[in-house]
């Protein structure tokens, strides 16, 4: 294992010591494709040097082997991050994120997006399952939403709620497509193209399922004076 001020090279993995520093937030791991071992191995050394880590698409296992030596490590089922959340620092004041579903199937990418914000300091108002098939139940919470200095929109299926929130508000507005939804849905192709579409004016769109990018997107945002 070598380590010089800017890299720790532990052979599969190069970390990233000035992730920080440049960019406010540690390197976050992302656990899917590598082995139990390889994601604790990091993230071990992670949460020992910085006070919040997050590793997404983990498996409980790798929470499981971090748990005995980090006591402030967590796992969260359903967004499938494992994080250490020891500063609980709100950076930005009373500005709130706001994460959006427009159904209960897209909740795990909107905890993803909903756990990065927090983590990163941000407050954070959940408001779920507000699809436009019940418009009603969106107009209802149209108050709360304006309120929001972001609101993050997670959708499946035709990806339309993402325009119809951009319509309403005159913050900026991240589209999250999910690949809920079947046939020709295309696994989020076809909600992502509608959100990539969009006649509503500042509407920002990231990849299929990407909770995390959005969450660090709205944090970024969040952060702007």
């Amino acid at each position: 294992m070598e380590e010089n001020k800017e890299t720790l090279d532990l052979g599969f993995a190069k970390l990233d010591l000035q992730r920080q520093q440049r960019c406010g937030f540690p390197e976050v791991v992302y656990c899917a494709g590598k082995t139990v071992n390889q994601s604790v191995r990091i993230l071990d050394i992670l949460m020992e040097k910085y006070d919040n880590v997050i590793g997404t698409r983990a498996d409980k296992a790798v929470y499981d082997a971090l748990a005995g030596r980090h006591p402030a490590a967590q796992y969260d089922e359903l967004a499938r991050m494992v994080y250490q959340h020891k500063d609980k620092t709100v950076v930005n004041g009373d500005r709130l994120i706001s994460v959006i579903t427009a159904g209960t199937s897209d909740i795990p990418i909107a905890e993803e997006a909903a756990l990065t914000a927090e983590i990163m300091g941000n407050r954070v108002e959940r408001i779920y399952d507000v699809g436009v098939a019940g418009i009603h139940r969106l107009l209802a919470r149209v108050d709360d939403i304006r309120r929001a200095n972001v609101n993050i929109v997670v959708a499946g299926m035709e990806g339309a709620l993402a325009s119809v929130v951009g319509g309403l508000v005159d913050k900026p507005v991240i589209a999250v497509p999910t690949s809920i939804g079947y046939g020709a849905n295309f696994h989020g192709l076809s909600a992502l193209l509608a959100m990539l579409k969009s006649c509503a004016a500042g509407v920002s769109v990231v990849n299929i399922d990407n909770g995390f990018g959005a969450g660090r997107l709205a944090d970024t945002m969040n952060r702007l004076r």
